[in-house]
């Protein structure tokens, strides 16, 4: 029963600090801190981990550093792992009040910005929000396999960081070919 109420004690209190403790007790700790984040990110819902939003990345650097205390011992395992718990719960109230009110959603997530609009470079957003024109045309390249402004008809900074793209859809021809009867039309654009 005193082994029971010492390792209850040694969740609960804070330590002298990592140099105090051996290999098998950092290496112990780390362990309850992963399966416990694991736990409290399954029960919170592991939505911040694929939006990659800035208001999913504070969480994830805050979780972080909050995490590892609790594994070298500078913070006590058990209002560590509170704590983490907290975090996450509080991301999920700000992603529901997003979620309920667009207004709070750009304040909390930010709102994309138009970067191209009918094939012309927005200079002065651009500027702004420090995208070169090799970045533009780098992001063009590899969201929409096109190679200049001219070709979009709108590019779009996203909340996420990345840039969207729409082609330009204007002029492009259409040719519809009849294989056979009975057979589905098949449309080619040229483009």
């Amino acid at each position: 029963m005193n082994e029971l109420w010492e390792g209850i004690r040694w969740l609960a209190e804070p330590h002298r600090g990592p140099q105090s403790f051996s290999v098998a007790l950092i290496c112990l700790r780390a362990a309850s801190v992963y399966v416990a984040g694991w736990a409290i990110l399954r029960l919170g819902g592991n939505r911040f981990l694929g939006q990659q939003t800035v208001f999913d990345i504070v969480l994830a650097f805050v979780l972080g550093s909050t995490l590892s205390r609790a594994v070298n011992g500078t913070a006590p395992l058990l209002v560590t792992l509170a704590a983490a718990g907290l975090l996450v719960a509080l991301h999920h109230l700000f992603a529901w009040v997003s979620w309920r009110s667009h207004r709070w959603g750009k304040i909390l997530k930010g709102h994309p910005r138009i970067l191209v609009q009918d094939g012309r470079p927005l200079v002065d957003v651009l500027a702004r929000l420090r995208i070169s024109a090799g970045d533009l045309e780098e992001a063009l390249r590899l969201n929409a396999h096109l190679e200049r402004p001219e070709q979009v008809e709108e590019a779009r900074f996203e909340r996420n960081g990345q840039i969207s793209v729409i082609p330009n859809r204007q002029g492009a021809r259409v040719l519809e070919v009849r294989v056979q009867e009975g057979v589905q039309t098949v449309r080619i654009e040229l483009g």
